[in-house]
């Protein structure tokens, strides 16, 4: 479910002192909700998927294309990315979150993660359209519990970077974030019971 900005503005999330100079982009809540061993365990799934080739169909077919595109288009080229086109956040880190864990390494999606506390985890990406940053927060709900929300941040790469991102924000709202919700919600309850549906009792 397709959030208000404000549930991700007006927390006190530690990616604000990074992203002052990104737009948000949209932010979206994650079904289940679930203690720190479940925002953990989120992350690492996160982290190990691979939309091209876990996802439905249409998923598929839309990373197959952008891949494609990016190749054809030097999109993905090493000099495009982090460390060359944009330097990494990771240098604006404050040195608690420098100094703490990063997060997990990405199998197959070119994410990098940036820090990795008890409550959130941020990763980022650089292309030649832009360098986006996704955000991972788990917030108290109003059963006790706690849910999870995810939040986009990009800084688009000028009119290529504007263009490219309002091209592709149908196709994530309508296919690529209700499928990626469909995915949680189905590892959750093959996990059993310790990732509950949003809404109903917490976990403890």
């Amino acid at each position: 479910m397709r959030l208000p900005n404000t549930a991700h503005t007006l927390r006190p999330w530690r990616i604000h002192e990074l992203t002052r100079d990104f737009r948000l982009e949209d932010v979206w809540e994650l079904p289940g909700t679930g203690g720190p061993d479940e925002f953990l365990r989120l992350v690492r799934g996160f982290a190990s998927g691979d939309p091209s080739r876990d996802s439905s169909g249409p998923v598929r077919v839309l990373f197959a294309i952008r891949w494609k595109l990016g190749e054809l288009l030097g999109w993905d080229a090493p000099d495009a990315g982090l460390g060359s086109r944009v330097p990494t956040l990771r240098d604006r880190l404050p040195t608690d979150l420098r100094d703490g864990q990063p997060g997990p390494e990405f199998a197959a999606l070119p994410f990098r993660s940036l820090y990795l506390t008890d409550d959130e985890w941020a990763a980022e990406i650089a292309n030649r359209t832009m360098h986006g940053v996704m955000h991972i927060g788990r917030v108290p709900d109003t059963s006790g519990g706690f849910r999870t929300q995810m939040a986009v941040l990009v800084k688009p790469n000028g009119l290529l970077g504007n263009a490219y991102m309002a091209a592709i924000r149908p196709f994530r709202h309508l296919i690529v974030y209700p499928s990626m919700m469909r995915q949680i919600e189905r590892e959750g309850r093959a996990r059993g019971p310790g990732l509950r549906r949003a809404g109903s009792a917490s976990a403890s």
